[in-house]
């Protein structure tokens, strides 16, 4: 996310700053970096977001991305400075077939989208003037995600399995910079949905994902999420709707052609 908002906004001056010379954990460490830089905006996109691993250790997910926001947000209140703070729809449980708006009720069902909440919630207690753009199942070129699994072993075992009960929208991570960097233009604070438009379950994903990659004969078998262990419980109507930022212009292409894009374009595939 970073990397991409870095690539979009390459006509501003910004200051980068990142691990391990700066910990969100620790609010004095970066302090310094506010008063040299004097930025007009800060993009909080700071984030534990393994989120297993968050499962595993709630503390270090609560320290990371509800402790290391709170930082942030209070230093962007000393200097009374506008924030963009990246979300994600795992703060809502999943249990609304509907999907969800910006207005609905937070209720996550895991420690990353606790923490996540816990995060939110600091930037509204803390800020007039800010950003939250909630977003989910975001794919990018290099790193770890789930169009990279998906062909790791498509290609390493000949066949996938992926769950048919699990429904998001799939982001590429370049739209999402774009429609950031639209918003801040606006000086509209809220709280906003940038996801490709469309859902799918993970199952649909893979497909289009291995359709796209001339890997249609690769078998894909359907499974559901309770055929599997793994330590977190991922929401399972996880849609989100951009309602919000449509109503100001903002909105972000289907997700199938953003894929298709993506793996036509991205050589760290």
């Amino acid at each position: 996310m970073g990397r991409a908002l870095q690539r979009t906004l390459d006509s501003h001056s910004l200051t980068l700053i990142d691990l391990p010379e700066v910990d969100v954990t620790d609010g004095p460490s970066f302090s310094g970096v506010f008063s040299e830089a004097q930025p007009e905006l800060v993009i909080h996109c700071a984030a534990y977001t393994d989120v297993d691993g968050c499962a595993r250790d709630p503390e270090l997910a609560y320290r990371v991305n509800a402790l290391g926001t709170w930082n942030v947000a209070l230093l962007c209140q000393a200097a009374d400075l506008p924030m963009v703070h990246i979300s994600t729809n795992e703060v809502f449980s999943g249990d609304s077939p509907g999907g969800y708006q910006e207005w609905m009720p937070l209720s996550p069902r895991n420690p990353y989208g606790q923490s996540k909440a816990a995060a939110e919630f600091h930037v509204r207690s803390l800020l007039s003037r800010y950003y939250i753009v909630r977003t989910a199942w975001l794919y990018a070129a290099g790193g770890r995600n789930f169009v990279h699994a998906i062909l790791r072993r498509a290609h390493e075992n000949g066949s996938v399995r992926v769950v048919t009960d699990e429904i998001g929208n799939p982001t590429y991570v370049a739209d999402l910079a774009v429609a950031i960097s639209r918003l801040i233009t606006t000086g509209q604070y809220g709280v906003y949905h940038f996801v490709n438009s469309g859902a799918c379950s993970r199952w649909a994903f893979a497909n289009e994902i291995l359709r796209l990659s001339g890997l249609s004969h690769v078998p894909n078998t359907p499974i559901l999420s309770r055929t599997f262990s793994r330590p977190s419980s991922p929401p399972p109507f996880g849609e989100l709707h951009n309602i919000a930022g449509a109503s100001i212009g903002i909105t972000l292409r289907p997700w199938a052609e953003a894929l298709a894009d993506f793996l036509q374009n991205e050589p760290a595939l």
